[in-house]
C-alpha cells in the first residue's frame, strides 16, 4: 500500500506521498533525491535575504508527491518521478513538476591523426555516438558520449565512459572539465544581491545558489546536470580511420552505439540535435578564446 510521511527537519511541515514500491527509506538515500531537495532547500533560504525578491511574501515547500519509481535492479533505483508544491503565503505556485535522474558527463573527444601539423586546427575530428534514444522517437541518434553520474569522481566516470563508448583508453588526468573551468565563481544570484554589494555586504558563498557547475539541458522539468568535458589526442591516421563505424556498448545494458567522426567545424550541424554538443562546442570556443585551453 502507499504510505506517507512527514520530510524531517522542515519548516513548514513538508508531507511526502510515496508511491507502493518505494519506502520512506529508499526515496531519503536517493541521491538524486537528496541533492535536489538540498539545492531546493537552500535557495528557499536565501529568501531571508532583504534584497531577495521574493523576501516579502517567500515561497516555501509544503507537499511533494511521489507520483512513480522506477527501478534499474532489486536493489538500484533509476528515476522518480514528483509533484512538488512550491507557494507563497498569497497563493502564489511555482511550477513543480519533477523528474528526478541524477547527474550525467558528456564528453567532447577532439582528436586528430599525429601526421597533421601540430599546433594547428588542420584534420581535427570529433567523435559522435550513433545509438537509439526510445524517448526521442529515433533508432539513430547523434550525440556526443555521455553517461549517468553513480559513485566516484566526475573525471573517473568521464574516463570510463569514454572508455566503454569509444575503445580509448584514457586516464583522468587527460581530461579537461570544461564546464568546472567556465563556470567555477558565478553567482546565479548576482541580479537580486547587487543592491547588498553596493551597500558593501561581503561576499559569503553561503548566500549563493549551491547549482553544480554544469549544464541543466532541462531544468524547467528535469534535475539532470551535465558537466562536460574535453578530451584531445594525436593518433595514428589508421588508428583514427578505424575508429569510424566501429560498433560499440554494454549490450547487457541495452546499449547499441556506432561511432561516427565528424570534423570540428561541422559539429556545430552533425551534433545539432544534441544539447550536449552544442554546450560542449560553446564552452571549447569560449575558454579557447580566453586562453584556458
Amino acid at each position: 500500500m502507499s504510505s506517507s510521511f512527514i520530510l524531517p527537519n522542515s519548516d513548514p511541515p513538508c508531507k511526502v506521498s510515496l508511491p507502493q514500491n518505494l519506502t520512506q527509506d529508499q526515496l531519503l538515500n536517493f541521491t538524486a533525491f537528496k541533492n535536489w531537495l538540498s539545492t531546493l532547500q537552500h535557495s528557499l533560504s536565501l529568501q531571508k535575504q532583504k534584497d531577495h525578491a521574493s523576501h516579502a511574501t517567500p515561497y516555501k515547500l509544503r507537499n511533494i508527491d511521489v507520483q512513480s519509481a522506477d527501478w534499474f535492479s532489486s536493489t538500484k533505483l533509476g528515476f522518480v518521478k514528483l509533484q512538488a508544491e512550491v507557494s507563497n503565503d498569497d497563493g502564489e505556485w511555482l511550477p513543480g513538476a519533477v523528474f528526478l535522474r541524477g547527474g550525467s558527463i558528456g564528453m567532447l573527444i577532439i582528436l586528430q591523426p599525429d601526421d597533421a601539423l601540430a599546433q594547428t586546427k588542420q584534420d581535427k575530428y570529433v567523435i559522435l555516438t550513433v545509438q537509439p534514444r526510445v524517448a526521442s522517437g529515433s533508432l539513430a541518434l547523434a550525440e556526443l558520449p555521455a553517461g549517468m553520474i553513480d559513485d566516484g569522481t566526475f573525471s573517473g566516470k568521464a574516463a570510463q565512459e569514454i572508455s566503454e563508448e569509444t575503445g580509448l583508453e584514457v586516464l583522468e588526468k587527460e581530461l579537461i572539465n570544461m564546464s568546472e573551468l567556465a563556470l567555477s565563481g558565478t553567482d546565479t544570484t548576482s541580479l537580486w544581491r547587487t543592491k547588498a554589494r553596493a551597500e558593501g555586504a561581503v561576499d559569503n558563498e553561503d548566500l549563493k545558489e549551491k547549482l553544480q557547475n554544469a549544464m541543466y539541458p532541462s531544468p524547467g522539468a528535469c534535475d539532470e546536470f551535465i558537466p562536460l568535458f574535453l578530451y584531445q589526442k594525436r593518433i595514428p591516421r589508421k588508428e583514427l580511420d578505424n575508429l569510424s563505424g566501429k560498433l560499440t556498448g554494454l549490450r547487457d545494458e541495452g546499449e547499441r552505439i556506432t561511432l561516427k567522426l565528424v570534423r570540428l567545424e561541422n559539429l556545430w550541424r552533425e551534433g545539432g540535435r544534441d544539447a550536449k554538443a552544442l554546450a560542449a562546442l560553446s564552452l571549447y570556443e569560449g575558454l579557447k578564446r580566453e586562453g584556458k585551453i
